[in-house]
This record gives C-alpha cells, sequence and structure tokens, in this order.
C-alpha cells in the first residue's frame, strides 16, 4: 500500500485518474494506473503523465465517458478528457510480432499480468490502484526499485529488438532516476547499439531532449558513449572524446568532460539552452591547433554554430529552436569582451532576445571550467545598474520626423535612426532637439 501525500491526492491528474478507475470499476471492470505513476509514487516523485489500463474495450471506454477521442484504437488507446484533462486509456494487451522495431503488426486483448509482460523495463511495469492505493507487479518491479537498478522485462536482447528506441530509453531513466543498467541489461546494448539507426529521426530527437531537459544528462551523454550509442545519434559529440583543452582554462580534461560537466550542473534547462550547453563546443575537434605555447580553438563558435544548425535541422527540430541554438553557440564567448564594449553596443547585447539563456549559458560553461565567474558577475552588476529605459530607451525621432526634416524615404532611413540610438545609448544625446541637430551635422540636405 502507498500512502499519497495530500498534495498529490488533491492534484487535478492524480482525481482525474482516480475518478477514471472508480467509473470503470462501478461498471464491473478492471482497471489500474500504470506507468510511471506507481514508480514515482514508490520513489517519492510528484508524478506527471495518469496513464490507466483497464479489460474494457476502446468502445466500452467511450461508451461511459462523454468526451473521448481515438490516438490509437488498433492498440486499444483512448483518450478521455475530464476537466479539460487528457488521460490515456489503453485496453490491457499483449503483443503480436515486431517487425519494423518500433511497433508489433498486431495486438491481442488480455490481462493484467500479459500486459505488465509486454512492457519496456520492470520499473515502468507496476500497476497501481488508487481505490486500494495497493500496488500490483507482476514483474519485481518494486524489488529493482529497491535495488535501483533498470531493467528489462525479460529477456533484453528481445526486448531491445521490439522496439529499438528501448536502447536510449534504458539510458535516459537511468539517469532520470540515478539507478544503475541492470548486468544483463546493459550488455544486451552495445551489441544492438547500431539498431537504433533504423528508428524514426523524430522518435530519437524526442528522446534526447527528454534526455537533455532532464536530470543528469551529463551521465547519460557518458553513458550514451560508453554503450556505443553516441556515434550513432550524435557522431559531432562523440567526436569530442579525447579532444584536449588548454589547462588553465580547462582543469576539467577534455571537451567531452567539460561538456558533460555542463549538462550535469543545469537544472532542467529549457530545450534551446540544454542543446545550446550540449554544441557550444561543438567544433572544437574541428579547430583544434596545438602549438608549443597552447592549444587554440579559433573559428569554433563560427563553425559551431554552422554545425548546430545543421544537426538542429537533422533531428527536424523547429526552425525557432534552430535559430535560438545556433544563437548561443555563435555568442558564448562574447561576455570576455563586455567591459570592453561601448555603451551601446553592451545595451544592445543585454537587450537581444536569447540574452538570459545565453548569460545561463556562460555561466555554467565557466563553472564546468575554471570557474572565475568575473565576466558574469560583472555582466550582472551591469544588468541590475541599467534600467530597461536606459536599455532600451523609446526612440528620439522616428521616419515621420526626417520626413518633416526634409528628408525622403529610402534606404538611408535605417542607418540613420540607428546611428541616432546609438548616439543616444552612448549617452552623446537626450532629447528630440538633440537628435535633430546631431542627424543635420552628420547627414547634410
Amino acid at each position: 500500500m502507498i500512502d499519497v501525500p495530500p498534495d498529490i491526492a488533491q492534484s487535478p491528474g492524480y482525481r482525474g485518474a482516480k475518478e477514471i478507475v472508480r467509473r470503470l470499476r462501478e461498471h464491473d471492470h478492471t482497471a489500474y494506473i500504470v506507468g510511471g505513476v506507481p514508480r514515482d509514487l514508490l520513489l517519492g516523485e510528484r508524478p506527471v503523465d495518469y496513464d490507466i489500463a483497464t479489460d474494457a474495450r476502446p468502445d466500452t471506454v467511450r461508451t461511459l465517458f462523454p468526451r473521448t477521442f481515438a490516438v490509437g484504437e488498433q492498440f486499444g488507446v483512448v483518450v478521455v478528457l475530464l476537466d479539460n484533462m487528457p488521460f490515456e486509456v489503453a485496453t490491457f494487451r499483449s503483443d503480436a510480432e515486431y517487425i519494423d522495431g518500433r511497433r508489433p503488426v498486431a495486438v491481442h486483448f488480455s490481462s493484467p499480468r500479459e500486459d505488465a509482460l509486454r512492457r519496456d523495463f520492470t520499473v515502468n511495469a507496476l500497476m497501481f490502484d488508487p481505490l486500494t492505493r495497493e500496488v500490483i507487479d507482476y514483474v519485481d518491479g518494486r524489488r529493482d526499485l529497491e535495488r535501483r537498478v533498470i531493467r528489462t522485462v525479460g529477456d533484453p536482447a528481445h526486448r531491445f529488438a521490439e522496439d529499438h528506441l528501448r536502447l536510449i530509453r534504458a539510458v535516459r531513466f537511468a539517469a532520470r532516476l540515478d539507478f544503475a543498467l541492470e548486468e544483463r541489461t546493459r550488455a544486451a546494448i552495445a551489441p544492438l547499439a547500431p539498431m537504433i539507426a533504423r528508428v524514426a529521426v523524430e522518435r530519437v530527437a524526442d528522446e534526447i531532449l527528454k534526455i537533455l531537459t532532464g536530470p543528469r544528462a551529463g551521465r547519460a551523454l557518458r553513458l550514451l558513449a560508453d554503450l556505443g550509442l553516441l556515434a550513432h545519434v550524435l557522431p559531432e559529440a562523440q567526436q569530442m572524446i579525447g579532444v584536449q583543452q588548454p589547462p588553465n582554462f580547462h582543469p576539467e580534461g577534455d571537451v567531452f568532460t567539460h561538456t558533460c560537466l555542463m549538462l550535469d550542473l543545469a537544472d532542467r534547462p529549457s530545450v534551446t539552452l540544454a542543446l545550446g550547453l550540449l554544441l557550444h563546443d561543438i567544433a572544437k575537434p574541428q579547430t583544434q591547433r596545438c602549438t608549443p605555447e597552447r592549444i587554440r580553438f579559433d573559428g569554433h563558435t563560427e563553425l559551431g554554430a554552422e554545425m548546430a544548425g545543421r544537426i538542429c535541422r537533422r533531428l527536424r527540430l523547429s526552425r525557432a529552436i534552430t535559430e535560438r541554438v545556433e544563437y548561443l553557440v555563435l555568442n558564448h564567448l562574447r561576455f570576455k569582451d563586455a567591459p570592453n564594449m561601448r555603451p551601446a553596443r553592451l545595451k544592445r547585447f543585454l537587450r537581444e532576445p536569447a540574452f538570459h539563456e545565453l548569460l545561463e549559458l556562460v555561466r555554467l560553461d565557466t563553472l564546468g571550467s575554471h570557474g572565475d565567474l568575473e565576466a558574469y558577475e560583472w555582466i550582472r552588476a551591469k544588468m541590475h545598474e541599467l534600467s530597461q529605459e536606459q536599455i532600451a530607451p523609446p526612440p528620439l525621432l522616428t521616419g515621420r520626423d526626417l520626413i518633416a526634416m526634409g528628408y525622403r524615404p529610402g534606404p538611408l532611413f535605417k542607418e540613420i535612426l540607428t546611428q541616432i540610438e546609438t548616439a543616444q545609448l552612448d549617452g552623446e544625446i537626450a532629447t528630440p532637439e538633440e537628435a535633430r541637430q546631431f542627424v543635420a551635422h552628420h547627414y547634410p540636405l
């Protein structure tokens, strides 16, 4: 029996899932909450997604709940909406043969035990009765939680052959839960690692992003490398291994070690920040130049931004994500120049849309290397010193003002208005009249 904390018991997700189970039971059906919920409750963590498994067929589920829609009815899955919150309700099933390394050719509706035996890992195959608060465990999942191991349900080679994405999912759960891979499960992954290349890139990208934005992402990256998976999903990251750096700036070691340290230090970063952390030094293997005096990586930010863009596009990520990641990679060294920037350039830097993510990347970059936060703290002080109006003041003149002064609209307008703002940000002018005098002097009619 699980003692469900009051804040979880009163959460919309838990209450909704419990209500679905209750209604199914009232109509003489077996139903449990499955997946990550019993695992997280036993670990003392807050569950996120509430899924239900039942012996009720999809048509019965649709009859019992007024608001439903099918997402995988051929696999027995119906989404039930309660208070506008979606809950996946799946019929207990066993799977037929997998022939594409992704999904079975058919499913057979079955029993709770058979449903548990088809799942990927034992810690994900537990079932929970929210009415009695009992855990149903057909696969020794509770023992594996106590042992803190990720173990496949049944033969690992067979389980990974069914769905190749499970090779990466094993790493993700090991990192997220801070568990070890069970010996047979771990031993099965490396020989099967090449199969991950057969998985649709969108599915792989989804798992990679879940890893990068979760806890202990650096540990996951090391594990992907150790198991031979990284070379197939992110070969550019694999190439960072063994690329040495100047010890005075990077006492932690090679580029890969540095990247993993940054990812471990990150606290559940956004997708774009996580990718920026992963890819900020991605071009160092290609740009490394060693001399007797030092190790250099000239141009690695520019080439890195290009490579980051190609990687994001290969992973089929959105244009907005791709452009933000390119910006982070391209600009992550600009902070060292900030104390020498003119006021106008510095203020424009501070107001760039992705600046706050760049600031966090620089902090983690520093903590994952030499640890000297002087440049970071200088920028932070400037941010507190300058008001938003000082950073982005209202314009002193507009295009209409220039027309009123006798200037003809054209490409020159942008240059004039930019120069007016530069003088304003530098503190050289402060009023519209001073701006007019500035224009008349620098751009005489």
